[in-house]
C-alpha cells in the first residue's frame, strides 16, 4: 500500500482530504467502544467559568455588516471592540433603561 501523505502540515494546517482519504477512513462506528467514549469526552465544552460575553440579536446595516465580514474570521469580536471604544469615547454614557 502507498505511503499517504499527511493530513496536516508543519503549522498544523489540515489539508484538502482526497477521495482515497475518504476511502481509508475508518467509520466512528467501527471504532473500539472504548476509543469511542474517549474522542466523544475529548469534543465536549465544559460551562464557562465566568461567561464574559451575552447572546443577543442586532440587526447591523448591511453596509456595516459587509465591510466588518471582508476583514475575514474574527468579524463579530472587531464589533464588539468598535463598540468599546466608542462608549470609551462618550462623554456621557447614558445609564441603563429601567427594565
Amino acid at each position: 500500500m502507498p505511503k499517504r501523505k499527511p493530513l496536516t502540515d508543519a503549522q498544523g494546517e489540515v489539508r484538502e482530504l482526497t477521495e482515497a482519504d475518504v476511502q481509508a477512513a475508518t467509520r466512528f462506528s467501527a471504532l473500539p467502544k472504548t476509543l469511542q467514549r474517549k474522542l466523544k469526552a475529548v469534543r465536549r465544552r465544559g460551562p464557562q467559568k465566568a461567561p464574559t460575553k451575552e447572546l443577543i440579536s442586532i440587526r447591523l446595516s448591511h453596509d456595516v455588516l459587509t465591510r466588518f465580514r471582508a476583514g475575514g474570521p474574527g468579524w463579530q469580536g472587531r464589533i464588539d471592540a468598535a463598540l468599546k471604544r466608542s462608549l470609551a469615547k462618550a462623554r456621557h454614557p447614558r445609564q441603563p433603561r429601567p427594565s
